[in-house]
């Protein structure tokens, strides 16, 4: 993943659009007045509308204001963290005015892969004119983000975490091969704490998931009838099983055992 500046001429083709985004969510009213047209074409993907003449701060700040909801609202229907989804956003796309962010929409240097149908634009990466998703606008990237988390199996160990427990997340999403750098992980949790971007996860409210208990499997058992002078240890000594797994068995209490008894003993 990445979007560094790149040299080569851009190029896109005109596919349908993925299945996966077909049920792209609409933006959020609140925030059109910050989603503006990239041209005087009607037909343009929208993006972010930033100043150039803001100062880095300036972007930044104003990034956050215009994409934590965005990022919220992921966070409540797919439980991705919203400061790990902020922060990706401020790397992976230069703080929105990296090439693929500016021309693509593309927020989170997303590649095509295969299965994707959508529009693509070609970058140099980690090789040069790689191919990379083009979306319709940048809510449409975000929530291509979340589905791209949640449907590879690789990173379905990150859903194990707590939510707000950003750094498990950005350690994760390192192991799980998101990003080729040693110090994503470091990167992204820097970005966090320095904009304080954990905010935006703990306004989100969870309703606690009902634990499944699962039933114990019955343990499959043979008879043995205690002759005079069987001791437990003996026993137990005797089909090679766990003295304490044969006492539980059996409900045996004070270790007392008795000639004709009946016990079972696990297999």
């Amino acid at each position: 993943m990445g979007s560094g500046c790149g040299v080569r001429k851009v190029r896109i083709t005109n596919n349908a659009r993925s299945e996966s985004l077909q049920q792209t969510p609409k933006p959020n009213p609140n925030l059109t007045k910050n989603l503006s047209s990239s041209s005087s074409d009607k037909n343009a993907a929208p993006t972010a509308a930033f100043n150039s003449k803001q100062t880095p701060a300036e972007r930044i700040a104003e990034y956050i204001v215009i994409f934590g909801p965005v990022a919220q609202g992921e966070m409540e229907t797919f439980r991705i963290p919203a400061s790990i989804t902020l922060a990706q956003g401020l790397l992976e796309s230069g703080n929105g005015s990296g090439r693929l962010a500016q021309e693509a929409n593309n927020h989170f240097g997303i590649k095509c892969h295969t299965g994707w149908n959508g529009k693509r634009i070609y970058h140099d990466d980690d090789r040069k004119g790689e191919c990379f998703r083009v979306y319709q606008n940048p809510i449409s990237s975000y929530r291509d983000h979340s589905l791209f988390l949640t449907e590879r199996r690789r990173y379905a160990f990150l859903f194990d975490f707590n939510p707000t427990d950003y750094k498990a997340w950005a350690r994760g999403l390192k192991k799980a091969g998101y990003a080729t750098d040693p110090k994503y992980p470091q990167k992204l949790i820097s970005l966090i704490e320095r904009y304080q971007l954990d905010r935006f996860d703990k306004q989100i409210k969870f309703k606690k998931r009902k634990k499944k208990t699962l039933s114990k499997a019955p343990v499959s058992s043979i008879l043995h009838t205690v002759a005079l002078g069987d001791t437990l240890y003996s026993i137990a000594r005797k089909y090679n099983v766990a003295l304490e797994a044969l006492i539980r068995l059996n409900t045996i209490e004070n270790n007392t055992i008795y000639p004709g008894q009946k016990l079972k003993v696990p297999q």
